[in-house]
């Protein structure tokens, strides 16, 4: 790839960073407010306001990390960068993704009508247990880490000393680490909350067709209120489906290694990796009233700012 391009790429992912921290950066501010003024935050808003301060850190400790391993490749591998960087990175994509899934099953037990009594009383229980299962995701994201922590532990400590095990060299021994200790882990990390939230689609699109069949059979029209929340729903859930399959496909070609920084597709897939945390923010903005409402006072505002600037 010419270098011009591989300029381009990297620009459109710094920019696509920068938006994405606007955004988590604003779903944070305005919770943040709504948190002191009124001393709690319902279930949805909490799990909100954590999956956007997870995001908003994730996309800094991103982007440090991808610049220092694309300049500084031999570094990043052999030295304490890979450490600094990596492990950080490890524990919030995992956090994101445990929270993204929490508020999708959310969605699922507010919206889907199903009668069955397992399911009556995990829709009574579950916004008591938020706050519980968004700490169980830390503990888990953390646990997570210290595996990944060994694991790079033991290829610094292999650089460093540069001695062969069990007959093998430095190379060889990293490949084996890298091909069956760390992908089965970031494949485990990224599979167990992505059935979650799988699972609460599935749930939801099951109760919308039982709702619309229903709906025909009493003669009544979909755009009634239930109906028109389940679309609502299924449109913010489908949207977010896409781009998490996006991202989580692209995670596993980067954790695969087939997209080094001596690529020339490293940049594009960095922006597919980036491209959840960036843009579904924006969706949750605009498909959340209260967000909805502060951000379009942002905007009158910047407008008028603006307006009295050109005159």
């Amino acid at each position: 790839m010419h270098p011009e391009f591989t300029v381009l790429f990297m620009l459109l992912f710094v920019l696509l960073c920068i938006l994405g921290l606007l955004a988590n950066g604003f779903i944070v501010l305005v919770l943040s407010r709504e948190w002191v003024q009124r001393g709690r935050l319902l279930p949805s808003d909490l799990i909100l306001f954590s999956l956007g301060l997870s995001r908003f850190c994730l996309q800094w400790v991103g982007m440090g990390n991808n610049f220092y391993y694309f300049l500084h490749l031999v570094d990043y591998c052999s030295g304490p960068a890979r450490q600094f960087f990596g492990l950080p990175w490890v524990f919030l994509n995992s956090v994101t993704s445990w929270f993204g899934s929490w508020l999708s099953v959310l969605f699922c037990m507010k919206i889907a009508n199903f009668t069955h009594p397992a399911f009556l009383w995990l829709k009574w229980r579950f916004p008591r247990w938020v706050p519980w299962l968004l700490l169980g995701s830390l503990l888990t994201s953390f646990t997570v880490t210290l595996l990944f922590f060994s694991g790079n532990h033991a290829l610094y400590k292999g650089s460093f000393t540069r001695k062969p095990f069990r007959n093998m060299t430095y190379h060889q021994w990293s490949r084996i680490l890298e091909m069956y200790y760390f992908l089965p882990l970031k494949m485990i990390t990224l599979s167990v909350p992505g059935s979650v939230f799988l699972v609460s689609i599935a749930l939801l699109i099951h109760s919308l067709r039982r709702h619309a069949w229903r709906m025909q059979r009493s003669g009544h029209s979909l755009q009634d209120p239930s109906g028109q929340a389940h679309t609502r729903a299924l449109k913010s859930l489908v949207s977010f489906l896409v781009l998490y399959i996006l991202s989580f496909v692209s995670l596993i070609i980067d954790a695969a290694g087939f997209c080094s920084s001596e690529s020339d597709w490293y940049w594009p897939w960095q922006i597919l990796v980036y491209s959840c945390t960036s843009i579904h923010p924006f969706i949750l903005i605009l498909g959340n009233l209260r967000l909805r409402g502060a951000f379009g006072q942002l905007i009158l505002l910047a407008r008028g700012f603006w307006m009295a600037e050109v005159v």
